[in-house]
């Protein structure tokens, strides 16, 4: 085996296996922010999940940068995110309750993961990439952070929630303050990661269609023709989010960030993939829950806080790719911010048509604001060959 050749410190690499692995634990936490969802479809229960989608989001940063910042394959790397998805498991499972009883479950885990990751950022520091004063900048304030969210959790109610609240604006602090340090980027290990969770994100989106497969089956044996609709169009909504994503704002934004480094790149990653990325993942999750309860009653109009998250889901979807989009090339997708008014609109004026009805319509506005777009781009590039 000492013949084997790693890739030099400074060169891109993909996504290790582990990392994947580590991943599993998030299709688990997010189908517990969809059951949350569902079962407390209103602003208190949406701001719940919020919260705690904020909070799942940073452990999940944390290891993604301390590993762009390692060597692809390194066995103590490998050691730490093993342990760090064996403390995710119990992360995971006491999401939906940890507002509740499962609080201090959640936080410490939570908190665990985020301490290996600093632990992998301070492997990452050598004499060829020194970057221990940029580190230390780092992991000083989120220490803290971490400390406030599990002295919160020991508490109720909204002394709970302000704690962690106060958790999350300090580490958003400090991701401002990180922006001033100078940072190893490899960005196609960025936007592989981040696409990751995108999949792992749409995963759940068929995890929570496929709920209504089970219990009809179990109760009558059979599939109606509503249901089978239902999953039809529920899966080319899954299919339109892919293709929204990685057919051109995925690849694009991967060039942009391979052309920028020092300060700059770190900018860049922390704006395009930490920032905006979020609330593209938190949409999905969004629109997921209220996939479910389409899929349930296709037949029947849909309540007014499963409409409320289906635009929002859909609206977080593409505006997170729009603000991407802006961030790297000043460029506006217009028709992704047209084609979220035009959707809101359909969810809240057609408040009485069948949940089919509903979803099927905003499958058609989804795939012709993306054809749309495909056509403006590809005579955009046309003209450009033609001038050069």
């Amino acid at each position: 085996m000492k013949g084997i050749e790693l890739p030099p410190l400074t060169e891109d690499f993909t996504a290790d296996p582990v990392e994947l692995f580590f991943d599993l634990a998030y299709v688990f936490a997010f189908s517990q922010l969809v059951a949350l969802l569902i079962h407390e479809p209103t602003w208190a229960g949406a701001g719940k999940a919020a919260l705690l989608f904020t909070l799942l989001w940073l452990p999940w940063q944390q290891l993604t940068w301390a590993a762009n910042a390692l060597s692809g394959n390194g066995r103590p790397v490998r050691t730490l995110f093993l342990i760090a998805t064996v403390v995710s498991i119990p992360m995971a499972a006491s999401t939906s309750t940890a507002l509740a009883g499962g609080g201090p479950v959640f936080a410490i885990a939570l908190t665990g993961i985020m301490l290996i990751g600093f632990g992998m950022q301070t492997i990452g520091t050598t004499e060829e990439l020194d970057y221990r004063s940029a580190a230390r900048n780092w992991i000083a304030p989120n220490v803290l952070a971490m400390t406030v969210l599990v002295v919160g959790s020991f508490y109720d109610g909204s002394t709970r929630l302000a704690f962690w609240l106060g958790s999350v604006a300090i580490v958003l602090w400090a991701m401002v303050k990180a922006a001033d340090s100078e940072w190893l980027v490899r960005p196609g290990h960025f936007a592989e990661r981040h696409g990751l969770i995108i999949i792992i994100a749409l995963g759940e989106v068929i995890v929570a269609i496929g709920i209504p497969v089970v219990a009809a089956l179990e109760q009558d044996g059979s599939l109606t023709a509503a249901t089978v609709s239902a999953l039809l169009a529920s899966g080319a909504f899954a299919g339109l989010l892919w293709w929204a994503y990685f057919d051109r704002p995925s690849p694009g934004l991967e060039y942009a960030a391979s052309r920028l480094d020092g300060r700059a790149a770190g900018r860049f990653i922390r704006d395009v993939y930490t920032w905006a990325h979020a609330p593209i993942v938190a949409g999905v999750v969004l629109a997921a829950a209220a996939l479910e309860e389409i899929a349930l009653h296709p037949r029947d109009p849909v309540p007014l806080g499963f409409r409320g998250m289906l635009a929002a889901g859909l609206f977080l979807f593409l505006m997170g790719v729009y603000l991407a989009v802006w961030r790297a090339f000043r460029a506006q997708a217009r028709e992704r911010l047209v084609g979220a008014l035009v959707i809101a609109g359909v969810v809240f004026l057609g408040a009485p048509m069948e949940g089919l009805n509903m979803l099927t319509s905003v499958v058609v506005v989804m795939f012709v604001v993306l054809v749309i777009e495909h056509r403006r781009i590809q005579r955009l590039r046309q003209q450009a060959d033609v001038e050069a």
